[in-house]
């Protein structure tokens, strides 16, 4: 597991190779503020070996975080990031690993029959009731969020997860009604409370594409306030002093700043945005499709390009996502060793100098 001791060790090893904020706390220590990605590609051998040399060249030259899900890949991405963890020359305890649990992760491929992969793995092995499947595919019934822990541990080889994610909870709202949603969700926090007492899991959050970033009456909204109480009310159940509700996840770049700019989350009569909400409670926001799945990395508009530091238009969109309030880390994709090279050397920059981030938008 990510221990304080290692991790500022790590950031001490780079010395002064990167900007005054490029490592943040997190957890006991801290973790680099640009994370690898490991959603995109093909789920071949030739693609898991790109995967491997990327992610440990970036383990290699000063990034710490890597996020993954059970599902990516068909379950390939967390193979290969347990690869990379152990194969890179680091510490495993320098290193935060994130995963998550929600979409039904098949194995290695695409089955020839994926309804039918589904009712037996899940259905018929009793880890959730049809009414719990959402799109034939998504479930955070206590009994598969349980099991998926117990499966990333498994396929990365690792004895901890460092964060745990519910992936996209908001995707059961095509199936029930926002309060049994929330239901399930405290439901599902419950058993991560459980595997963070156990210490399989260090901490837990929420990742989400939509629910975040849209205004409370859109039909994909799930609010930051509840879930936090719902966090709050599952630990007492377990017995746990105090929650381990510590992160989410959501996209965030130069052309889909939703995050910052809807004020959807309401507290003590107050709105504010997802990331201004994690800023002022305590939860770290790490951003999804910093560069827009690569559509940043050739041109970012020019509205905020000369404004943002950074050499080539990867850069200034990373340092973009990484310099907002509330943001812990911005999550890049791991293509190529080339690419991370790339992405790593944003790092260097001071992403707005003397500027305030809201002066990028005026």
């Amino acid at each position: 597991m990510a221990t304080g001791r290692a991790t500022w060790a790590y950031r001490d090893r780079f010395g002064d190779s990167f900007g005054r904020t490029f490592y943040r706390r997190f957890g006991p220590g801290v973790v680099s503020s640009i994370g690898i990605g490991t959603y995109l590609g093909e789920p071949t051998d030739a693609v898991d070996d790109r995967y491997r040399e990327s992610l440990v060249s970036a383990l290699e030259h000063g990034v710490n975080l890597v996020d993954t899900a059970s599902n990516y890949r068909h379950g390939r991405a967390e193979r290969v990031v347990g690869d990379a963890v152990r194969g890179a020359d680091v510490d495993r305890d320098a290193v935060v690993v994130a995963s998550k649990a929600g979409f039904v992760p098949f194995d290695r491929e695409r089955p020839d029959d994926p309804g039918a992969y589904v009712r037996e793995t899940v259905l018929d092995a009793g880890l959730a009731d049809a009414d719990e499947l959402a799109h034939g595919s998504h479930t955070i019934a206590p009994a598969f969020v349980d099991e998926m822990v117990d499966r990333s541990l498994d396929l990365t080889g690792l004895d901890h997860i460092d964060c745990y994610y519910l992936h996209n909870p908001g995707t059961q709202l095509a199936i029930a009604d926002r309060e049994t949603v929330y239901d399930r969700i405290e439901a599902a926090f419950e058993v991560l409370e459980r595997r963070v007492a156990a210490d399989d899991i260090g901490r837990y959050g929420v990742a989400t594409w939509e629910a975040f970033r849209v205004a409370p009456d859109h039909d994909a909204y799930l609010s930051l306030p509840e879930l936090v109480h719902r966090a709050e009310r599952a630990a007492e159940t377990v017995g746990n002093d105090e929650h381990s509700l510590e992160a989410i996840q959501l996209p965030f770049n130069v052309v889909m700043a939703d995050a910052f700019t809807v004020e959807a989350h309401d507290t003590e009569g107050e709105a504010m945005s997802a990331l201004w909400y994690a800023h002022e409670h305590g939860l770290h926001a790490f951003t999804s499709a910093s560069l827009a799945q690569g559509d940043l990395a050739a041109e970012i508009p020019a509205s905020v390009n000369s404004v943002l530091a950074g050499d080539t238009a990867a850069q200034r969109a990373l340092n973009f996502s990484r310099s907002a309030p509330g943001v812990t880390a911005a999550l890049v994709g791991a293509s190529s060793v080339a690419h991370v090279a790339e992405n790593i050397a944003a790092g260097t920059f001071d992403p707005l100098g003397a500027r305030t981030f809201d002066s990028v938008f005026e």
